[in-house]
């Protein structure tokens, strides 16, 4: 075991408890930011008309390529379709209406879907497409 001599300058600095202190720090800073993103928890108030607040439920129209039409996955034919849009309708007058037709199907039939929504008056009327292949 070597001695150290009282009057040789100390060279080695010794960087371990600056290397905890440095990784608690960052332990902390993570923590906080994290914390902080959540906000605040506050108590709402309840309003009596909030079920007029929230937003319209969207329906969707398919046709498949045998020409079958779906209103949300549930098969229908062009008069039960008119029936369920007027009482979608009555209850919500415009509601958002997404159309989505199969490529193979006949171009006919999705008209007379948009036919039927111009007719129902529906505005909100969005035709659903795919992604180009890119070549």
């Amino acid at each position: 075991m070597q001695v150290q001599d009282e009057d040789k300058p100390y060279d080695d600095i010794n960087i371990t408890p600056m290397l905890d202190l440095a990784y608690v720090l960052l332990v902390i800073f993570i923590i906080m930011t994290t914390a902080s993103v959540q906000g605040i928890k506050v108590d709402l108030p309840k309003a009596s008309t909030s079920a007029s607040l929230a937003k319209p439920k969207t329906k969707a129209i398919t046709v498949n390529n045998n020409g079958d039409v779906f209103l949300d996955a549930y098969p229908v034919t062009m008069a039960d379709l008119e029936e369920r849009l007027r009482t979608a309708k009555a209850a919500e007058p415009d509601f958002p209406v997404v159309v989505k037709g199969d490529a193979a199907v006949q171009y006919q039939k999705v008209m007379d879907v948009l036919d039927l929504l111009r007719r129902l008056e529906l505005n909100q009327v969005g035709l659903v497409t795919g992604r180009a292949e890119k070549g």
